[in-house]
């Protein structure tokens, strides 16, 4: 059987405040792998760049 969960359903206090949310697994995937893939970047901030011909040529280069 199959769990029906709408999008972004949220759990509330007894005060009415959001305080967690359920996401669908896919949407939870994707959103730590966009963390992740921030992380990457965040780190990589200060290595030398390379223009996109550059990179062409490298790429034709290595196959």
């Amino acid at each position: 059987m199959k769990a029906k969960i709408k999008p972004d359903q949220f759990i509330v206090s007894e005060e009415g405040k959001r305080t967690a949310v359920i996401l669908p697994l896919k949407k939870y995937e994707e959103l730590i792998e966009d963390l992740h893939d921030l992380g990457v970047a965040a780190e990589r901030r200060g290595e030398p760049t390379i223009s996109l011909k550059e990179l062409t040529r490298r790429l034709r280069q290595n196959g």
